[in-house]
């Protein structure tokens, strides 16, 4: 089962690094530009203060990881090997031309490993439009299991096929709603779908910001 699992988890992300090829990086430093405002739910603050995935690259350089990469033979420090930064940083691996913005491997984990390279949906009034932004390189984040197992899987050396309790007894190594309620970022409810509207009433009222290009 956990070999099926992992040959699983290999061709969605190999389908998603050809998706993802399409479009460009451009670093949580952008999205922060709508997403750090509190009146969308600062989703930037959150991943910045309290997102363990913003922390991915540190714990390479921790004690465990050090132990983990002498009891595998790793020739280099985990934070050097391909085979630990494919998931422990946004955009490893792409082709220069592909990240618009360099990004800094300390940030770990960024919003595009998630979401997908953001360049073309990024603008507000494309965002605006769940459609449009999914058409143009947006991911289904809250709805596809396989952004995430692509590195959550029996493939990492921390993985712990009993970490997740189900019902009925049993477990899991992953599970795609509880680990999402463990990082919770969401735009509040009265905002969706209003956001550009309540923007621009502030805006009038002095308080906002044009739109970064």
């Amino acid at each position: 089962m956990m070999r099926w699992m992992g040959a699983l988890a290999l061709g969605f992300a190999l389908a998603r690094g050809a998706e993802a090829q399409e479009h460009q990086y451009v670093g949580a430093a952008k999205c922060k530009t709508c997403h750090g405002k509190e009146l969308i739910g600062d989703q930037y603050g959150v991943w910045k203060t309290k997102d363990p995935h913003r922390r991915a690259f540190e714990t390479l350089r921790s004690e465990a990881s050090l132990a983990i990469a002498a009891q595998r033979g790793l020739a280099k420090p985990p934070h050097e090997v391909p085979e630990c930064l494919e998931c422990h940083v946004t955009a490893f691996g792409a082709p220069a031309t592909q990240v618009v913005t360099p990004l800094d491997p300390a940030a770990g984990v960024q919003c595009e490993s998630c979401h997908g390279p953001g360049r073309d949906y990024r603008k507000k009034k494309i965002m605006s439009d769940h459609e449009q932004a999914h058409a143009k390189g947006l991911w289904h984040a809250d709805e596809d299991p396989a952004i995430c197992t692509t590195c959550h899987n029996e493939r990492s050396p921390t993985f712990d096929a009993k970490r997740y309790s189900l019902p009925g007894g049993k477990h899991a190594g992953f599970d795609f709603e509880q680990a999402k309620a463990k990082i919770p970022h969401p735009i509040p409810e009265d905002v969706k779908g209003r956001y550009l509207e309540l923007e621009k009433s502030r805006r009038g009222a002095g308080d906002g910001e044009e739109e970064e290009e």
